[in-house]
């Protein structure tokens, strides 16, 4: 740990840090490890003890607040077993009834606050087996200690490959075919500077309207309920496949991420429309998260310091992406809400409208303190009607504790929406889940629209419907 030069009553928590900790917002991260094997208790206990604690100090750390009214991380003594829960379940049952008690004990783990007198993850065992699964490790870890990039750097960092301990990792690449500019002249970059004011002019404007004033209408995925975040969830998953996925980006020259995107914002509309007709057509916003780290491939957590260019901790921010309508006759076409998708997610992350967002909850946390900013990053949240995260697993199978995991998946609770998606690659696939509050709409259902809008792309691929618009690459950042 003294890599962190980490001393009591010197290490600030971040604004985000504040923000997802408050009155308005408690959330957390909540990472499945579906195992192979049954889960061996002792062996769980020596990893979590040897391997996952020394991680990084806010594993072992505490929020607390100063004379000054200032929250501040304090290093205290970690009692491992006050962290450990074992589910207690009927044993004998199928593994459809076990499905429903593990979806069941995911939700209420999500909605249980941290309290604030230890640190703030715990552990689930759930020593039954699933349809997926022998057994399931669950970890919850509160989004204040890290952000996505964080977690899945902790996660690298404590798991080895299952085919052979001493090799490393292998992580998807993340090459962009983007044209460089780096060789322009001056006047040649004149249209581009402009195009980037203008952009970030629109894009800080909409940003704040739908942060403050903007509410997506009222649809099969957005009940507009102020508890929206906090209720039961229940959790529909899927898998597809990357290779085929790069069947469709081969013809259109995007990338992975763009296709799943795409092809979410056609499976919620497919969705939509067989709830009610006209919802199809409503005004949805998806909030994609954004990594907004100078790089975006992990690092080993000893270098992932304050000052350094992958930093740990929350380095976020929302990018406000209309989900595209029926109504609209360009959209005939499925494979166009995969460039549609590509083409304002670039457009949002080459202005600099969430920097200056950034800079507004900056402002308005000094004015009026953290509080204040944490209910702008809530309106910000309850007035769109979904969040998608993406983060970028291994390739090859790993093991956690000497347990093989046959996939991994995880959700972010307390986000104060109906619907959160996620998704991770592992093995060659990529793991969408959706939580879903419970009593909202069906999860079958949407699982089932979601798959037929990759079905229905792929067709589109295959009969060469390529739309001929002039394509733009969307680096995999998420």
């Amino acid at each position: 740990m003294e890599n962190f030069n980490f001393r009591e009553g010197l290490e600030p928590v971040s604004p985000y840090g504040h923000y997802f900790n408050s009155s308005e917002l408690c959330v957390s991260i909540i990472c499945v490890f579906e195992s192979e094997i049954p889960i061996n208790l002792a062996h769980a206990m020596s990893w979590l003890q040897n391997v996952f604690l020394p991680i990084h100090p806010r594993f072992s750390s505490i929020m607390v607040t100063n004379e000054k009214g200032e929250k501040k991380w304090k290093m205290v003594e970690v009692e491992l077993e006050d962290h450990v829960n074992v589910s207690i379940i009927p044993t004998g049952l199928s593994p459809t009834a076990y499905d429903e008690h593990l979806d069941d004990c995911i939700s209420n783990i999500g909605m249980e606050k941290f309290p604030q007198n230890k640190p703030m993850w715990e552990v689930h065992v759930f020593n039954h087996p699933t349809s997926n699964a022998a057994a399931t490790l669950i970890i919850k870890v509160h989004h204040s200690i890290g952000d996505g990039y964080s977690v899945m750097s902790a996660f690298l960092s404590c798991v080895q490959r299952a085919d052979n301990p001493s090799l490393p990792l292998t992580l998807p690449s993340r090459r962009s075919t983007e044209a460089q500019s780096g060789n322009k002249s001056a006047w040649a970059r004149v249209p581009q500077l402009f195009s980037t004011v203008f952009n970030t002019a629109s894009d800080f404007g909409w940003s704040f309207l739908k942060s403050t004033l903007v509410e997506d209408d009222l649809t099969p995925i957005r009940s507009g309920d102020e508890g929206a975040g906090y209720l039961p969830l229940t959790l529909s998953s899927m898998t597809f496949s990357i290779d085929r996925m790069k069947y469709i980006k081969a013809k259109l020259g995007v990338t992975v991420n763009d296709i799943i995107v795409g092809i979410i914002f056609y499976g919620t509309r497919l969705c939509m429309q067989e709830i009610s007709h006209k919802s199809s057509n409503a005004d949805s916003t998806a909030l994609v998260l954004l990594n907004t780290r100078k790089v975006r491939n992990y690092k080993p957590i000893k270098e992932m310091s304050a000052d350094s260019e992958a930093p740990w901790g929350n380095r976020i921010a929302f990018l406000h992406v209309p989900i595209p309508k029926f109504s609209d006759p360009k959209f005939s076409n499925p494979l166009e809400y995969v460039l549609e998708a590509q083409k304002i997610i670039k457009k949002r992350r080459t202005s600099l409208g969430v920097y200056l967002t950034d800079k507004l909850l900056d402002i308005v946390k000094k004015l009026r303190g953290p509080e204040a900013a944490a209910r702008y990053v809530h309106g910000t949240l309850r007035n769109s009607s979904m969040t998608i995260s993406n983060m970028i697993g291994p390739v090859e199978q790993v093991t956690v504790a000497n347990h093989p995991l046959k996939g991994l998946y995880f959700m972010t609770p307390g986000l104060a929406q109906n619907v959160t998606i996620t998704i991770v690659s592992y093995m060659g696939n990529l793991r969408v889940t959706a939580g879903i509050e419970k009593g909202l709409l069906d999860p079958k259902k949407f699982k089932s629209c979601v798959e037929n809008a990759f079905q229905m792309m792929l067709k589109a691929a295959d009969r060469d419907e390529v739309p001929t618009k002039k394509i733009f690459n969307l680096k995999a950042t998420l």
